[in-house]
């Protein structure tokens, strides 16, 4: 692709982007965005074929802006819970303009056959970057994650967080305060939960919830 037409590219998808923040997603048509950005309507569609495509380019951008943010909010800090409650509250701030499409862009997303589904094919290099950023916070974590849970927690905690991001959607309270005091909950939670494998009763258990996500993930 030329500069100029990844400079078009871009053009279009930026605003998209902004008229789904300030108008939502269904009333932002192809035709009003190709208007917005002074490109043809053909124009528009040569570089997204549909509006879910415009979603997919998001989700690609917000998981890039997760990242920046979560590189930041971590440094320096080294214990497991630390690490995921700055990489969690930094994937809310990241997310936080688009708040207001939340629910439409989950509707679009549920569906097992669209490309913006997290699980689908054209959601791998998205997916991908977003696993990087919890498989960041699992291996520079101190005192280090057990080894037989570094491989497969990353994967997890991206589960984990995709559950917070759909309690965000539905959050009506001011600066999504509920969701934020869920963060601060549930991080500490799974860090002693994970300390607690050195004791052999309680290891047993976990493991078995490890095997168990392994199956269902196969």
């Amino acid at each position: 692709m030329s500069s100029k037409s990844e400079q078009t590219r871009q053009l279009v998808a930026d605003v998209a982007l902004r008229m789904f923040r300030e108008n939502g997603f269904e009333k932002t048509t192809m035709r009003a965005i190709a208007t917005e950005a002074g490109v043809s309507v053909g124009n528009a569609y040569y570089y997204f074929a549909s509006k879910d495509e415009l979603v997919q380019e998001l989700y690609v951008q917000v998981q890039a802006e997760h990242a920046a943010k979560a590189a930041e909010a971590v440094e320096g800090i080294k214990d497991l819970s630390g690490r995921l409650k700055a990489t969690l509250h930094a994937g809310l701030d990241a997310m936080e303009p688009y708040h207001r499409f939340g629910a439409e862009f989950i509707a679009t997303a549920i569906r097992p056959t669209s490309p913006v589904n997290p699980f689908s094919g054209e959601s791998t290099a998205a997916r991908d970057a977003s696993l990087a950023i919890f498989r960041n916070i699992v291996d520079g974590a101190s005192p280090a994650v057990p080894r037989k849970f570094r491989a497969d927690l990353p994967e997890l905690l991206w589960l984990g967080y995709m559950g917070v991001a759909l309690f965000w959607v539905y959050d009506t309270s001011a600066d999504r305060r509920r969701t934020r005091k869920l963060v601060d909950g549930v991080a500490p939670l799974i860090a002693r939960g994970l300390s607690l494998a050195r004791i052999p009763g309680v290891s047993k258990v976990l493991d078995d919830v490890l095997s168990l996500s392994r199956i269902v993930r196969d």
